[in-house]
């Protein structure tokens, strides 16, 4: 499946129950769970708030039923029978203060190893009874630039972009940060790379690059994410 972008004018959000699983599935989903922690330690089973549907109203209205579920989840993908379940995350389009825009470099600790694509990540669910709504993922998106690039981006800065289903049917948000010098956030990347190094811990993004084309995306070595040449397209216009 490509990518798709939406330009969303409402949203509305709806939590349901999670997704009722066989005894076989899941033991089976924690066999699978099992396997891929035993070949990338580094994995967390936290807490996400998972994509259950979707409906577009023809008039830039988007409604979206969520669930709580947690990481390990994901490995139900491709097992015979088992519920679909895709992702809510966000992502930021950084650009500098020449147009380009930031992607980053996935580390080989992370679940996603040499992927490139904007800052950003899977949505965490709200507290229990709490709402979600676009403030949570402005936040999270806020926190994510952060921890993935070291540039300290209030929330209330990042304007909302638009809707991208991505080929694996997972449903991001795009925040739009404002622009920064190049050297800056470089330099930003930079620093927090060593001080996480230093720290005995691997950074999100172990490369990070500016780019002004598409073709210049391409030129990447490495797998793109799935709506990343879509995003540039329109951010970039080529």
């Amino acid at each position: 499946m490509t990518a798709k972008l939406w330009d969303v004018s409402r949203l509305r959000f709806e939590e349901t129950a999670p997704p009722a699983l066989t005894a076989a599935q899941r033991t089976a989903m924690d066999h699978r769970w099992a396997a891929a922690l035993a070949a990338n330690p580094a994995l967390f089973d936290g807490p996400v708030a998972a994509l259950a549907g979707f409906e577009r109203d023809g008039a830039g209205g988007l409604a979206v039923s969520w669930t709580r579920l947690t990481y390990r989840y994901r490995v139900l993908r491709g097992l015979p029978d088992a519920p679909a379940v895709a992702a809510l995350f966000v992502a930021v389009l950084q650009p500098c203060d020449d147009g380009r825009l930031l992607v980053g470099r996935m580390s080989p600790t992370t679940s996603a190893p040499g992927r490139w694509q904007p800052p950003g990540g899977t949505l965490e669910p709200p507290p229990t009874g709490a709402a979600l709504d676009l403030d949570v993922f402005r936040l999270h998106a806020a926190r994510e630039l952060a921890e993935e690039t070291g540039s300290d981006t209030a929330a209330d800065a990042l304007v909302p972009g638009p809707v991208v289903l991505d080929a694996q049917g997972s449903l991001g948000f795009l925040f739009i940060a404002p622009p920064r010098p190049a050297r800056e956030l470089r330099q930003h990347h930079a620093e927090l790379a060593r001080a996480e190094i230093a720290s005995g811990v691997d950074p999100e993004f172990d490369r990070v690059e500016l780019i002004g084309s598409v073709s210049e995306l391409r030129l990447l070595p490495g797998p793109l994410a799935s709506y990343l040449e879509s995003v540039a397209g329109r951010f970039l216009g080529a």
